[in-house]
């Protein structure tokens, strides 16, 4: 009983060790180090959509919070060289630069 146990014990474990033997040689082979940088792609471009999606979800909060909102496209808000030349002549209409101006 106790031969045959340890047998079957051995013959576990040596299946075992060779199962992670292939697998880690295949992971070295050009197919597997391929499909391993791939999946580092996908998972990077992931972390960074997620990132970008909350940097976005937390802007619209704070100019919620600050009661800044944008009337039209960022675009628009940038001023021209006309506004530039009255902002530093001190003939500006409004003290408030555009990018803060909208509906409160």
């Amino acid at each position: 009983m106790r031969r045959g146990f340890w047998f079957v014990a051995g013959a576990g474990a040596g299946v075992y060790v060779v199962i992670k033997a292939r697998r880690a040689a295949e992971a070295f082979t050009p197919d597997g180090m391929r499909d391993r940088l791939s999946g580092l792609a996908v998972g990077a471009q992931l972390f960074a959509d997620e990132v970008r999606t909350g940097m976005h979800e937390r802007e619209t909060e704070l100019r919620e919070q600050l009661g800044y909102a944008l009337d039209r496209p960022i675009e628009a808000l940038e001023l021209t060289v006309s506004q530039l030349d009255d902002l530093a002549d001190g003939q500006a209409e409004s003290s408030a630069p555009p990018a803060l101006e909208g509906s409160h």
